[in-house]
């Protein structure tokens, strides 16, 4: 009986044994995959603020997954920004380049309704006529803001003080040093809702993180630190949550695949445009 209890064990170990080199072996094993090309679509990055400075918008066209070219770019479009009343012109800052401005003097008032109109030369997706509408909400003003040093991340938390108001709301916060935007990629801003704090006041809450790894966001004495609040609306809240996970370090084993992110562009094309009310707030390091 012993010895065939000892067989019987052997025999499990071998198979597991052979179940790992299986397992191996297909990990390790080279798969083509054959990615059909797709229809091109309009790509649309696009936003208008309440800060009184040019507005811009951004076209190109998707391309295909493995390609390691830029986006191709659309020139010679008719771009519009409407508010109801007065319709704003954006003109292409320089032929071929895809984006699109206002004028400096331009800002955009919370409380409307701010619709983009796009119209190309030529058709994309079997249209040349793309829309976006984005309401714009007001936002609280920021009291002041404070940097503290933590030992433990090894760099600078930013905190907002701020009275929240009892309606549901959603917030961007960039931060700017020495008046050089240092949260410049979609990755690096951060978007929260107001569940925590509701209706109350922030009492320094942590809006930003700079890390003293990163040159660019190593803090000196004199340094002058400013926050941006924007008040955005919940679409394009979700917008920005998607992109970020949809970029962000992915597990090959148990990530999904990578998917277009939804957003407000008509006709099938992909992208936001978004409009926002900003408030700001500064501090210089001691």
């Amino acid at each position: 009986m012993k010895n065939k209890k000892i067989h019987t064990q052997t025999k499990a170990i071998i198979l597991v044994i052979f179940s790992l080199s299986l397992f191996f072996n297909s990990c390790t094993e080279k798969i083509d995959l054959d990615l059909d090309s797709t229809y091109v679509r309009l790509v649309v990055e696009g936003t208008i603020t309440s800060d009184t400075t040019s507005h811009f918008v951004k076209l190109t066209k998707t391309s295909d997954y493995f390609s390691d070219q830029k986006a191709p770019t659309i020139s010679g479009a008719i771009v519009t920004i409407n508010d109801g009343t007065t319709i704003i012109p954006l003109s292409e800052t320089v032929s071929g380049s895809g984006i699109y401005a206002t004028a400096p003097d331009v800002y955009a008032i919370s409380g409307k309704t701010y619709i983009l109109n796009i119209e190309l030369q030529e058709e994309i997706g079997g249209t040349k006529h793309y829309t976006a509408i984005s309401d714009m909400k007001p936002v609280s003003t920021i009291d002041s803001i404070a940097i503290k040093y933590n030992e433990v991340w090894k760099g600078w938390i930013v905190q907002c003080y701020a009275l929240d108001p009892p309606t549901t709301e959603f917030y961007m916060f960039n931060i700017y040093k020495n008046g050089i935007h240092i949260t410049d990629t979609i990755n690096k801003v951060m978007v929260v809702d107001d569940k925590l704090f509701n209706g109350s006041y922030t009492n320094g809450i942590g809006v930003a993180f700079l890390d003293e790894e990163n040159p660019r966001e190593v803090i000196h004495p004199f340094d002058k630190i400013t926050l941006q609040m924007g008040s955005l609306n919940e679409g394009y809240v979700d917008f920005i949550w998607q992109v970020q996970e949809e970029t962000e370090y992915q597990t090959p084993l148990f990530s999904g695949p990578p998917a277009n992110i939804k957003g407000n562009i008509s006709n099938g094309a992909i992208g936001y445009f978004a409009a926002y009310s900003t408030t700001y707030s500064s501090v210089v390091a001691k």
